[in-house]
């Protein structure tokens, strides 16, 4: 049995998903209950990763755990897990961790924690997630507009579903034990190209809107704490080498090449009309 934390996010719900296909038995753990139905025979528990006593009961006869960095506990969360017998456990970082260790600190301690535990484990760093244009859904719906900074910077985004597939290989496969893999997108897109993708994906002209650097900071500032807004709008603004640099292993461990944000955005299209 397999135990999916964040099993209602972009990357989670998919991950769930590909796993039931696979014939896995599966354990959804969220804080809250899923919107929808989960797949047949999965059973949801609500739990916060924040208490790691609380998430005991889903952990019960698994063997793998698929682990979101949440909450300031990674060892006693770890600890619970190889009470319980798991013995594989894959964590879903970020690229951040290896490019700027000192704004992803917290991800980084989860790393740490994992790799000194006695348990099989494999590190995901995800480059930025193509999902991201969610954030675009609202106005693109009502204004057919799409509003960001550094309009003509390019990023490597990774589709979320590229990222759960790679997750469930890496849960059910052996020979994965003590790598750490960056998953990043085919190509660089740029937040005017990545509107534009979206216009042509719901067959309607999208006005993309050029923001400050000042104006992108009050907005990401009310729901992120300050040094994560500093570090995203240093990656957006000024990424490194590193950060624009398409990865082979999403290709390496599917055996296909990554999906570009234009398939992510035919895909999901309804949210955007």
């Amino acid at each position: 049995m397999i135990v999916v934390t964040g099993a209602t996010g972009n990357v989670g719900r998919e991950l769930v998903r590909q796993l039931v296909e696979a014939g896995e038995q599966v354990t959804a753990l969220s804080r809250r209950a899923p919107e929808g139905q989960l797949p047949p025979g999965v059973r949801h528990i609500a739990a916060d990763l924040a208490e790691p006593a609380a998430v005991r009961p889903a952990l019960e006869g698994a063997e793998a755990l698929f682990l979101l960095v949440a909450g300031e506990e990674p060892q006693g969360l770890l600890k619970e897990a190889k009470a319980a017998g798991v013995r594989r456990v894959v964590l879903l970082s970020s690229q951040g961790v290896g490019t700027r260790p000192d704004v992803y600190e917290h991800a980084a301690r989860f790393e740490a924690a994992v790799t000194a535990s006695e348990l099989e484990w494999t590190v995901l760093r995800s480059g930025g997630l193509a999902s991201n244009a969610y954030a675009w859904a609202e106005p693109i719906r009502v204004h057919r507009t799409a509003a960001a900074p550094f309009g003509d910077v390019g990023l490597p985004f990774v589709d979320p579903d590229d990222v759960a597939a790679v997750a469930a290989a890496v849960l059910r496969e052996d020979g994965h034990h003590g790598a750490t893999y960056v998953l990043t997108g085919p190509a660089l897109t740029t937040p005017r190209e990545r509107a534009a993708a979206i216009a042509d994906a719901i067959g309607e002209t999208v006005r993309f809107e050029g923001q400050t650097r000042e104006q992108a900071h009050a907005q990401m500032a009310a729901f992120l704490p300050l040094p994560v807004v500093e570090g995203t709008l240093a990656i957006l603004g000024t990424p490194t080498p590193d950060e624009q640099r398409t990865g082979p292993d999403v290709e390496h461990i599917l055996g296909r090449p990554a999906r570009p944000f234009s398939a992510w955005a035919h895909r999901n299209a309804a949210a955007f009309r």
